[in-house]
């Protein structure tokens, strides 16, 4: 089973390109910064975590995630290779994100941007299509925890 979930927020905003071809797709690369929960003297608090994402899901990041944005993905550990301009072998490492979820809400992350004070957690707003391009929203969710708002 290959299968990975990872909180973090997004250390820049994602690279948002389309595909070659006939059935050209919505291609985002992005690295969340998922911090450790131990850290020893010396050692680094937060791991950088490449990810890639696909199709909708790319179209998501285009239009709703941005730096700073703490969002948990769901997806699946991808290892590649490929020699570079030098003639040097260079092995990746990505995470193919298949779903996204929002970690917090709007309100939260824009006072953590303006105050950079650590925000209360918020309830996770899941937005997984549900066809047709459209999201699943909870009952009885607050407007403030839209993430269109």
């Amino acid at each position: 089973m290959n299968k990975v979930i990872l909180m973090g927020r997004l250390t820049r905003d994602p690279d948002i390109r389309s595909s070659q071809g006939d059935n050209s797709t919505t291609v985002a690369r992005f690295t969340i910064a998922v911090d450790r929960r131990f850290k020893r003297d010396g050692d680094q608090s937060a791991d950088f975590i490449s990810c890639v994402a696909f199709g909708r899901t790319a179209d998501f990041f285009d239009r709703y995630v941005k730096q700073g944005t703490k969002v948990c993905v769901e997806g699946r550990i991808q290892t590649g290779s490929y020699t570079n301009r030098d003639g040097q072998k260079v092995y990746t490492t990505d995470v193919v994100v298949e779903n996204v979820e929002f970690a917090e809400s709007k309100g939260a992350q824009a006072g953590t941007a303006q105050s950079q004070a650590p925000a209360q957690e918020q309830p996770r707003v899941p937005v997984q299509a549900a066809g047709e391009g459209f999201m699943s929203i909870p009952d009885g969710l607050e407007d403030e925890g839209l993430p269109f708002n």
